[in-house]
Parts: C-alpha cells; structure tokens; sequence
C-alpha cells in the first residue's frame, strides 16, 4: 500500500498591480540618465574644445557635484534610506564620508612624498636635469 497519499489542489493566484515605488525607482532612474548624460557632455567638452583654464576648474566642480548628487539619489531611493530614521541614515553616511576623507588624506600624503623624496639627495637635480647636447648652450630656467 502506498504510505504517502497525493493531493491536488488547484492554484489560486491573484493579479497584483506594481508597487507605487516602481514609479519612483524610474523617474530615479531618467534622472540619473539625464545628470550621467550632462557629466558627460561637460567632460568630452573639456578635450573637444579649447577653453581658459579656470573654464576646466569650474566644468570639473559642476562635475563633482553633479556625481554627489548621484550618490544621493543612489543612497535615498535605492538603498532605501530617503524612509529611515535619522539615526539610521546618519549611522551608514557618517563613515561612509570618514572613508572619503581617508582617501582624500591619502592622496594628499602621497602627493607630498612623491614632491619631496629627493630632495634630500644633493645629486638630484644634476642626475635628473636634461644634459645640454655638446657646444650648445645650457638653458637656466630663471635666464
């Protein structure tokens, strides 16, 4: 005799409309397109077209803010944090700022080695400066 009996039961399933947040998650989501699209409009700007220096500073600026104000869509829609409590959103987005200053520090502190870590052998300059070709003047940069 078979132990295990078998039943069938129909499968009942209801329709359910989409959450109200996937019109949310899109209209994120064209937003996002668009600041990416800008970023890079701005970018390829600075290398098709000649511009003042302080043109490049200012589109590099503009460009930064635009990616922090990705990261915010990005953290308050996606990650969900736009609906927690403050604490909560302070407890993810205070260290995530502390790991961006450590990478700015870093960078710095680099930066200065790299400057300064011959300066200390007197042999430097006279190893790394252009030798002038023989019979041709040499060139001082303060001349």
């Amino acid at each position: 005799m078979d132990q295990h009996s078998h039943h069938t039961a129909a499968e009942i399933t209801f329709h359910h409309e989409p959450a109200a947040d996937t019109r949310r998650i899109w209209r994120t989501f064209w937003l996002l397109l668009g600041i990416t699209v800008i970023e890079l409009a701005m970018g390829l700007s600075m290398y098709l077209f000649t511009m003042p220096s302080w043109m490049h500073l200012f589109l590099k600026g503009v460009i930064v803010i635009l990616s922090l104000a990705k990261a915010f869509y990005i953290v308050g829609i996606f990650m969900h944090l736009g609906d927690e409590i403050r604490n909560m959103i302070m407890t993810i987005v205070v260290p995530l700022l502390l790991f961006v200053w450590f990478i700015g520090a870093f960078l710095w502190d680099g930066n200065a080695f790299r400057s300064r870590r011959n300066t200390y052998d007197q042999y430097y300059k006279e190893r790394t400066m252009e030798k002038p070709a023989p019979g041709e003047k040499q060139h001082h940069p303060l001349d």
